[in-house]
């Protein structure tokens, strides 16, 4: 078994057929059948299943594919780490941000972390730890800042809590309700929500129960900031959203926050990550400083 063999099987599966992944690998066609047929012959069990229009894993393929990406990405790592380490600063930092992390640690981080990275590729993620966790177990993803969903991580995952969190009613400028004070003066009203369980409306419809109000009416659903900007500012739709919206300079004239006395509370914000796996010193760094924005965050009354 060969590095090669790893690659070769990653490509298969991730395009879906042997001449897209021939062509992506820049090889013959032939040469990667070839190379396939004795890495399943090794194995005694066939990789992938031949169809009609492409291939797809079996099951043994499936576990395969799992374990060769966090070979492939570890391999990547340790390169990364050792030129980062010699002073050349090239390489790939991956991580998930939720749209709170967003807000409150990406724009004090990124300024001095492309100062002393200016040659690192960045690349953001915007989601929400479910649809990150695979990708954070095998390590192509290097850490995971959002709010906490209750589910405790898989073993290979460690979860630390960065800091306490709440939310907002947020509004657009002008809205007739703006002036209100309490949730029973937003019954009636439609919401647009981001979610981070499988039913957006646990989460909001909890604060109106728990007044003895009836359920607000979810008429947007939506895992992306810019919609939920779109949808605010563009309608009189509401949103319970993080606190850090309300600091957010590119939405301070457009939005509004409705001061509601009643107390809502949010998931803690969590920081999750591989923990067998050590990060390079490039995303060490921008985690380092995402942690002095959290202490900042903390620190303020």
């Amino acid at each position: 078994m060969k590095l090669d063999h790893f690659e070769e099987v990653v490509a298969i599966a991730e395009r879906g057929s042997m001449r897209a992944a021939a062509r992506h690998l820049q090889i013959a066609q032939p040469a990667l059948t070839r190379s396939l047929a004795l890495l399943e012959r090794e194995l005694g069990a066939p990789l992938f299943e031949r169809r009609a229009r492409g291939v797809v894993a079996t099951p043994l393929g499936e576990a395969f594919v799992a374990r060769a990406r966090s070979i492939l990405t570890e391999i990547r790592r340790t390169r990364e780490e050792v030129e980062q380490l010699r002073g050349a600063g090239t390489g790939t930092v991956t991580v998930g941000l939720s749209i709170a992390a967003h807000l409150a640690l990406l724009p004090p981080s990124l300024r001095p972390f492309r100062a002393r990275y200016p040659d690192i590729r960045l690349h953001i993620i915007e989601g929400f730890y479910p649809t990150l966790e695979e990708r954070l177990r095998d390590g192509s993803v290097d850490f995971y800042i959002g709010p906490d969903g209750g589910a405790q991580p898989v073993p290979q995952l460690s979860r630390e809590v960065l800091f306490h969190n709440r939310r907002i009613v947020l509004c657009r400028a002008g809205h007739p309700l703006a002036a209100a004070t309490s949730l029973r003066e937003l019954v009636g009203q439609d919401w647009v929500t981001t979610s981070i369980t499988a039913d957006a409306s646990d989460e909001i419809n909890a604060f109106f129960a728990r007044h003895g109000l009836p359920p607000p009416r979810l008429a947007v659903r939506s895992q992306s900031a810019l919609t939920l900007l779109t949808c605010l500012a563009n309608s009189d739709l509401l949103a319970m959203v993080p606190a850090q919206w309300e600091r957010f300079e590119m939405t301070g004239k457009a939005l509004i926050t409705i001061r509601v006395e009643e107390e809502l509370t949010a998931p803690p914000l969590v920081l999750v990550r591989r923990s067998d796996l050590p990060l390079t010193p490039a995303a060490l760094h921008l985690l380092d400083l995402m942690r002095r924005a959290t202490s900042r965050l903390t620190a303020e009354p």
